[in-house]
């Protein structure tokens, strides 16, 4: 794993977050998007060489309306940086990891991602990431 590549927060109004967050960080939002196969919405912050992702759901039942209406508004994952996710999944999952999906997905800034269990990373959930092209 080469670097954190983003801490994704969930936030239950996006525009109400971005304008925290702008405040907050002292930088504007450079990107907003919908994942539709995430069920969510997006919006990023630059801060370094590691991004800020705020997550609204725009489906009751995926996977952020239920992580906030478990534990509320927060930290929802860190991902990592990796040049070769697929190497990386089966080195992980040959560690004993269980991985949330068996192939890569296209997820939001058109990355391929996949998550690891959040038991098997000491309740985080963990997502790899790598840039396409």
């Amino acid at each position: 794993m080469d670097k954190v590549e983003h801490i994704g927060i969930a936030v239950k109004n996006l525009e109400e977050a971005i304008a925290r967050y702008e405040q907050l960080l002292q930088t504007s939002c450079y990107k907003t998007e919908t994942v539709e196969t995430q069920k969510v919405r997006t919006a990023f912050f630059l801060i370094g060489d590691c991004k800020i992702e705020l997550l609204e759901a725009v489906d009751d039942e995926g996977p952020i309306a239920s992580f906030i209406e478990k534990r509320g508004e927060g930290v929802h994952h860190i991902a990592y940086e990796v040049q070769d996710i697929n190497a990386e999944m089966s080195r992980l999952k040959n560690e004993g990891c269980r991985l949330l999906s068996e192939n890569p997905q296209i997820g939001a800034d058109h990355k391929l991602v996949c998550f690891i269990h959040p038991k098997d990373a000491n309740g985080v959930l963990t997502e790899l990431v790598q840039s396409i092209g």
